[in-house]
Parts: C-alpha cells; sequence; structure tokens
C-alpha cells in the first residue's frame, strides 16, 4: 500500500435484501451486537480512508440515521446491477485522485491486512487498471468465476450465469471486492453494457475492457475464504455470529481466558478480558464489558456495560447491568442484579439482591433480599452505603438514602431516612406474642373439618 496515495472506500448497500423478511435494513442486522455494515467500517478505518461512500437504494433514511455522517450516501435508484451501483458514487468522489477500494456492506469480516494486499497489487511495477479479490470455496455455488494466468493476471471474469461449463469448473471465484485508481474506474465503468442474461450493469465487465484494452489486470486470492463469506437470510447471519464468535473465542483463550465450556460463551464485538479470568459455562457479554485481571465469572451470569475489577467473582446466574462498575475483588453473587451500582474495593452482595443506583463502598456488606428502591414512579434516586456498613437481609433502602460507615441497618428494615456513620437502625413492627394460640387454632379448625364430615 502506498502511503502517500489517498484512499476512498465505496461500500454498496443498496440490495434489497427481501430473504431477511425484516423491516430492518439488512446490513444493519448485527453480529456480537455491531451492525454487520460497522464491522466493515471499522476494518476500513484501519487503513485511513479520506473518503467514505455508502451507496443505498431501499432503507436510505435507516443507514443515514445509523452512518450519522460518517460517509457520505449516495442513492441507486432504480438498481440496474453492481456497476450501475459504483457509477451512483462518482459524484460524491468529485475531485479525489487516490485509489478505490469496492467493498460490500453484506460480506462484513474482510479483514484490513486484505484489503491492503489488494492496494499493494494495484501498486504492483505491472501497474494493473483493476485487482479482484477472489477465493476458493469448498462450493463454488453460484459465483462468477476469475480465469487467471499463473501469475495472477486476469484472462477473463465472467458470471456464473454467463459462463460456459468449461469455465464453470476454475475453482478461483470473484468475491466482488476490488480496487481501482480513481482516475481509471468511471471511465472503465462508463463503458459497461448489459447485454447478459440478467440485463444488468456488472461491474465485473471493467476487468474485460482493461483487457480489450491491453491493460492488465491482476486477481488476489485470500488465504482465508471465510472472510468474503456473504449473508443475505436469516440463517447465514447466524453462521456469521458462529463464525465470529469462534474466532473471538480462540482469540480469547491464546490472551489468557480461560473458557470452562467455550461454546456456550458468547462475546459482543467490544469485550475486554484480561488476564488469568475464567468465564464458566453459559455468559453472555453484551456491549461494553470489560474484565480485568484474575476476576471469575461464573455461569449463566450476563453482563452488559460493566467493568469488573481486579479478581471480582461475579454469578452465578448474576445480572450486570449498564453502569456497573466492580472494584477490586468485589463480589456479586447468586440472582443478584446491579444496574448504574458502583461497588468499592471487597464489597459484596453475595444473593438475591437489586443494587440500581448506588454507591457502595469498601468492604460493605449487603444482605439477601435486599433491595434499593431507587423509582418513585417520576424520577431515579440515589442510594450511597458507606465503607464496611452491613446492610441485614430482606431490607428495602428507600432512595434518596445514605447508609454511614461502619453503620448496621438489622435485618427485614425498610429504611427511609439516612444511617449515621457506626449507627444501628431497625425499622420493624414489634413483635406480638400469644402463647397457645395456634394450638387453640388447630383444635377448632379440626373440630370444624369433623363436624362437616
Amino acid at each position: 500500500m502506498n502511503a502517500d496515495t489517498p484512499l476512498a472506500i465505496v461500500v454498496l448497500a443498496a440490495g434489497k435484501g427481501t430473504r431477511m423478511k425484516s423491516d430492518l435494513h439488512k446490513v444493519l442486522h448485527p453480529i456480537a451486537g455491531r451492525a454487520m455494515i460497522d464491522h466493515l467500517l471499522a476494518s476500513a478505518a484501519e487503513l485511513a480512508p479520506q473518503r467514505q461512500v455508502v451507496v443505498v437504494g431501499s432503507g436510505r433514511e435507516q443507514l443515514e440515521q445509523a452512518l450519522a455522517g460518517r460517509a457520505e450516501i449516495a442513492v441507486q435508484d432504480p438498481q440496474l446491477g453492481t456497476g450501475h451501483a459504483v457509477q451512483q458514487a462518482e459524484a460524491a468522489l468529485g475531485g479525489f485522485d487516490g485509489d478505490v477500494l469496492i467493498l460490500y456492506a453484506d460480506v462484513p469480516f474482510v479483514r484490513a491486512q486484505t484489503m491492503r494486499a489488494m492496494l499493494d497489487r494495484l501498486h504492483a511495477d505491472d501497474a494493473p487498471a483493476v485487482v479482484v479479490l477472489g477465493f476458493e470455496p469448498e462450493d463454488s455455488l453460484q459465483y462468477g468465476r476469475v480465469l487467471a494466468h499463473a501469475d495472477g493476471r486476469i484472462a477473463k471474469m465472467v458470471e456464473h450465469k454467463d459462463a460456459s461449463e468449461e469455465e464453470r469448473a476454475c475453482r478461483l471465484c470473484n468475491s466482488g471486492l476490488m480496487a481501482v485508481k480513481s482516475a481509471d474506474l468511471f471511465g472503465l465503468l462508463s463503458r459497461v453494457g448489459n447485454a447478459n442474461s440478467q440485463g444488468e450493469y456488472y461491474l465485473v465487465d471493467i476487468v474485460n475492457i482493461a483487457n480489450t484494452d491491453g491493460r492488465a489486470c491482476a486477481v488476489v486470492t485470500t488465504d482465508a475464504p471465510d472472510e468474503v463469506t456473504g449473508i443475505n437470510s436469516r440463517a447465514e447471519l447466524a453462521e456469521a455470529e458462529a463464525q465470529w464468535q469462534a474466532f473471538r473465542r480462540d482469540e480469547a483463550m491464546v490472551n489468557g481466558a480461560s473458557l470452562r465450556a467455550p461454546d456456550t460463551v458468547w462475546f459482543s464485538w467490544d469485550t475486554e478480558l484480561g488476564r488469568d479470568v475464567t468465564i464458566e459455562p453459559n455468559v453472555v457479554f453484551g456491549p461494553g464489558v470489560s474484565v480485568a485481571v484474575g476476576a471469575t465469572i461464573r455461569a449463566f451470569s450476563h453482563l452488559e456495560g460493566a467493568i469488573v475489577g481486579e479478581g471480582c467473582e461475579v454469578g452465578p446466574f448474576a445480572r450486570l447491568r449498564p453502569g456497573t462498575v466492580l472494584g477490586r475483588k468485589a463480589k456479586i453473587g447468586n440472582f443478584v442484579e446491579t444496574k448504574k451500582a458502583v461497588l468499592g474495593e471487597g464489597a459484596k452482595a453475595s444473593h438475591l439482591t437489586y443494587l440500581g443506583d448506588a454507591e457502595i463502598g469498601a468492604g460493605a456488606n449487603i444482605g439477601a433480599g435486599t433491595i434499593t428502591c431507587n423509582y418513585d414512579g417520576y424520577f431515579k434516586h440515589k442510594t450511597v452505603i458507606g465503607e464496611r456498613a452491613f446492610i441485614g437481609s430482606n431490607s428495602a433502602l428507600i432512595a434518596p438514602v445514605k447508609i454511614g460507615a461502619d453503620a448496621i441497618v438489622a435485618a427485614g428494615s425498610a429504611v427511609s431516612r439516612d444511617v449515621a456513620d457506626g449507627e444501628l437502625r431497625m425499622v420493624r413492627a414489634e413483635q406480638l406474642v400469644k402463647p397457645g394460640w395456634a394450638d387453640r387454632f388447630h383444635d377448632a379448625m379440626k373440630r370444624k373439618k369433623a363436624g362437616k364430615s
């Protein structure tokens, strides 16, 4: 890749996605919590493109909102083929002089290193007019073919529907991705015709036109065919999710995490794990989670938008919601839910607890069944629990409320006023004792029941 040559990215996203059967634009469907087009744009960002153009058709408003100014939008209407789609980017690339990478929004896993290889080939000594990314799938299915010489120069490109049986025997297939100099691209596209079985303007024809002009074109073959897998249906989306998750699990273990049952752990695109993290079976990470060195996430836990500190323990059956921050060696036990809760070092809530909009000091202990009552039906309020405070089981802390350092809240209390440092707060009804009452009650009920027999 020539570092001095500006780069533009053209991403084709004009397909209707009818096989997806969804009101959501096909390329906005998530993989690991991230829209497939954003996976692709993240890889492209490693090459620092100066321009990004996304060619859209139906669902334009959804893509404009999702991209939020990160790319220029070009509209293809009507949709007359891939060559016609790329032509719609010409106005957006007006005045641009550099390399153009043509990518597909529903092919989200193309690696930055593969894109660089295409651009490197474009700047090789033989100066190819077009560089095509080829791949060799196990089953060539309906892919177009790249008929190439041993040195990678392309003799001909042909769509599957227009190929002869001899041409279909070629195993080198066209991914659709191309690298072209902007000075060549739109001139070649203007000469593409639609005399084919589909009556469409094929992007691949720019290769055949350049060949006719006596200019070389070249193919670069990926060593990872899965990276050019397209997604057109819910089933293919699920396969892509499985592919991504398998890669991420392997990466996590290579980097020092222990996954007890890897196939049952599900990561988000941005999950961060430190060394010596242990993850038990059936754990799900939503977006925005980081787990520090030596932490343990026990089985059947769900984490999203949470920061888990060094040496913490979470779960089993815990739910950490956005805004949760666990300090060093804090513990969240089974059937505990947190939301916007910050636990200091060594603080713990071991079981059956809800902590929402709360700040819990270091070393505090939250007893089973404790609830921070943070919502009054109109507004959220905060609970602050001091260092080393002890909250007895089955307590309700009615926010806004502050429990002081070293304070004790007796089990079964409903606390609605602040508790001072070192204070004991007990908020219960007085126990009423009636000796023999239960015995008399049972005797009366037995006689009554016998009388009705």
